[in-house]
């Protein structure tokens, strides 16, 4: 009897505690996902706005296409996002903009305008000049490390392709 009225209150317990739990419902799963890409934008006009501010600001513009789906996005996201001197430098350098590739939006017609950078897998960067000229598109797996992306990789690529490597001015010696 004893061991009847053990087992009863142990289920008892782990039931109430159970039901202490949040609910996983379709909200709170929602709200917890990752929203760095949106399906619904518009990328042939977010593209053209971040081209018309980067020249304004005599910025490049970063392309960072992929979807919320991919961890490998997300993983670039999260390094540049959180190391401060990679986010320093990229946002010193570049306006970036990221492109949604997914099932809901794969946005075809774009990525035709981009040269069909999908072919390298996801992420994949695109960086344009102020007047919306392709400079770069950059496969990703040459920047990952581990499980992630490589810090000192991804600077390089910054430093590579950001206005003043480009600029002829800082190619030119001085005659002496």
């Amino acid at each position: 009897m004893k061991k009847i009225l053990f087992i009863a209150s142990f289920v008892a317990f782990a039931f109430t505690a159970d039901a202490q739990q949040t609910p996983k419902t379709a909200d709170t799963v929602k709200k917890a996902a990752p929203n760095l890409y949106n399906p619904a934008a518009d990328a042939k006009a977010d593209i053209a706005a971040a081209v018309k501010k980067a020249n304004a600001l005599h910025k490049n513009v970063l392309l960072q296409i992929g979807g919320n789906w991919c961890i490998w996005c997300l993983r670039f996201n999260d390094l540049v996002t959180q190391d401060t001197e990679l986010n320093k430098y990229m946002n010193y350098n570049y306006v970036v903009l990221h492109v949604n590739y997914s099932k809901e939006n794969m946005n075809e017609k774009v990525l035709a305008d981009l040269g069909y950078p999908q072919r390298f897998g996801f992420p994949v960067f695109v960086v344009l000049d102020g007047k919306g000229t392709r400079l770069h598109t950059q496969n990703s797996s040459y920047l990952e490390e581990g499980k992630g992306h490589s810090k000192a990789k991804v600077m390089e690529f910054f430093e590579n392709w950001s206005p003043k490597a480009l600029d002829p001015k800082s190619y030119e010696t001085k005659a002496k």
